[in-house]
């Protein structure tokens, strides 16, 4: 199968393109790489996948030193030019769009950037895979777009009308304009709500890497809302298992909408508090907490309801926090090259 992974300098498209690699199949990387966080660990992920970092240039093929089926490109999804003659010249069976402007915060302070990448950046994808059909696009949603919803846990058939950060926003929008897409053009779209993904090389921005930063430096770490919150934290791995499930079982083109959204968790809410207790005992070091109120755009909890996607796709998230925080931990002094 010949697949395109958008995001693959990201944490999760990274890890999904080397497992898709692995398992042999054909997969082209599409990331424009931007400075959202550093660029040293984006290029680090690539290099991971032997896309070297002197070799990449705009909208320009680079093969992979490690891994012959896999070809990697940096371009904008805004450019829907560039866009349009990648699926033309390459014809994708399938497409996992993961790229996207992320976090909560920053679409406080940089709201543009959340449109330009995640509402042009996405109808570029759709409109690419209307000339151009695939047999699937698997899209990346969040759990962010339950904004202010109160049900637990939070269920695909909730209503999803109040989202409380822009970049809630956009990605419910991603849902609506996928549904379109499958309503009028026949695509078949499977969107997947991602709760909290953690593991090696995630995001500088996130929580916990913010924490072990701070503690093995002996700064405070900040815990908002006074500890009073709880996200289902899904390791790395488990998550990418789920995807690859999914983007192998496309709903059916002629159904009368091939259209489906899945939440992707792990079903098990996890509270802050125990969650930094993991992370000391990882690093053998108890945090200083500085304990402040609730951030703009941030909800008090997250629990995934994925019921359907156990039953559809066997899907199983079986890593255990403690687990999972330990290999975080280990990765991270590793790359940063921390001795114990």
């Amino acid at each position: 199968m010949k697949i395109l992974v958008t995001g693959t300098a990201g944490f999760i498209g990274f890890h999904l393109a080397k497992q898709l690699l692995e398992q042999g199949h054909e997969v082209v990387g599409l990331d424009r790489i931007n400075d959202y966080y550093d660029l040293n660990l984006k290029y680090a992920r690539l290099a991971q996948t032997g896309i070297a970092k002197d070799q990449i240039r705009y909208n320009r093929i680079v093969e992979s030193e490690k891994y012959p089926k896999y070809r990697f490109i940096s371009i904008n999804l805004e450019d829907a030019l560039r866009v349009s003659l990648l699926f033309q010249q390459e014809k994708f069976d399938a497409v996992c769009h993961l790229a996207a402007q992320a976090g909560v915060r920053y679409s406080i302070e940089n709201p543009h950037t959340y449109i330009e990448s995640n509402i042009t950046g996405f109808i570029n994808i759709l409109e690419a895979c209307r000339y151009n059909p695939v047999q699937h696009l698997v899209y990346a949603s969040s759990s962010s777009v339950y904004g202010a919803n109160k049900n637990i846990p939070f269920t695909t058939s909730d209503r999803v009308d109040k989202p409380v950060s822009l970049y809630a926003a956009t990605k419910k929008s991603n849902e609506l304009m996928a549904h379109t897409y499958s309503h009028l053009f026949k695509i078949p779209t499977t969107g997947l709500r991602f709760f909290t993904v953690y593991g090696p090389w995630g995001r500088p921005d996130m929580a916990y890497f913010l924490f072990v930063n701070a503690i093995l430096k002996g700064k405070p770490i900040k815990v908002f809302n006074h500890g009073n919150m709880a996200r289902d934290f899904t390791y790395v791995d488990d998550v990418v298992e789920g995807v690859i499930k999914v983007l192998h079982q496309a709903p059916k083109a002629d159904n009368p909408l091939p259209y489906r959204i899945y939440n992707i968790g792990n079903n098990a809410p996890v509270r802050l508090l125990d969650f930094i207790e993991a992370i000391e005992n990882a690093l053998g070091q108890k945090a200083e907490k500085q304990f402040l109120p609730m951030q703009p755009g941030d909800v008090e909890q997250t629990y995934a309801d994925v019921q359907a996607l156990m039953e559809e796709f066997d899907y199983r998230p079986s890593t255990p926090i403690q687990d999972g925080i330990n290999k975080f931990v280990t990765w991270y002094k590793d790359f940063y090259k921390i001795d114990d």
